[in-house]
């Protein structure tokens, strides 16, 4: 039985990987949130209701002595993570010369430095077992660039170059790595962005629509299946034809 560790598992997105693992008694799964404890019991409730194990952890992915504490109690009660799923971040809207050091820092800080503290200590377990499986929310801005959007777009496309450096370096140990990168998901995150603009984005999808959460809980439900056995390396990205390249 192979453990999951989801990352910000209490947003919208995260969520509803939660909701779609239900579905798959084969896993284990560790839900992780910063600060919101008592919805990650309630997931995790939902989960054991499906006759399923399933735990939740508190840290702050910032720090990396909390992350090893949560690898510790994973291990103490599912010997490892196989696979794991990079959901946590926090997005800002903003013109570039406006953003404040300490907020350019402080989204580095959670969307890429705490994804790279994550990561490395999931690939010590993989790497022993050699097998395992990464997913990494990234973002279509990290592809393309979004007005307003600089620092969040800078550090999704930073995890877009890890993603593809890490499948390079670790398909020989029989590791995959992907990423998604979607386009407007209807989640809270969206709630920096006006009504007019989110009419505006739906105006210019070809598939008239926002994204929703389980468009993307289905994504990971196939990247981590058996069923992807030869992709690593990719960066799929569900916007509804927003964005085509």
């Amino acid at each position: 039985m192979k453990t999951v560790l989801i990352t910000g598992a209490t947003g919208g997105i995260g969520e509803a990987i939660c909701k779609m693992l239900e579905n798959h008694p084969e896993y284990r799964v560790v839900v992780h949130c910063n600060n919101n404890i008592e919805k990650a019991n309630l997931i995790v409730e939902n989960i054991r209701k499906k006759g399923m194990d399933a735990i939740s952890y508190q840290c702050d992915i910032r720090n990396f002595e909390e992350c090893e504490k949560m690898f510790q109690y994973i291990r103490r009660n599912f010997k490892r993570v196989d696979v794991l799923i990079n959901n946590a971040g926090i997005s800002y809207v903003s013109q570039f010369q406006d953003i404040k050091l300490e907020d350019w820092y402080e989204i580095f800080n959670v969307n890429v430095h705490g994804t790279y503290h994550i990561s490395k200590l999931a690939l010590e377990d993989m790497l022993s077992n050699k097998s395992g499986n990464i997913v990494n929310i990234a973002s279509i801005w990290g592809i393309v660039g979004a007005s307003m959007e600089s620092a969040y777009s800078a550090t999704k496309a930073a995890i877009i170059g890890l993603t593809k450096s890490l499948a390079k370096e670790y398909g020989y140990s029989n590791i995959i790595i992907n990423a998604i990168a979607p386009g407007a998901i209807d989640t809270n995150m969206l709630g920096q962005i006006s009504k007019e603009d989110l009419e505006y984005v739906v105006e210019d999808t070809p598939m008239q629509r926002l994204g929703k959460p389980e468009d993307i809980a289905n994504m990971v439900e196939f990247l981590i299946s058996e069923k992807n056995s030869f992709m690593t390396g990719q960066i799929i990205s569900p916007n509804g034809g927003f964005v085509i390249v």
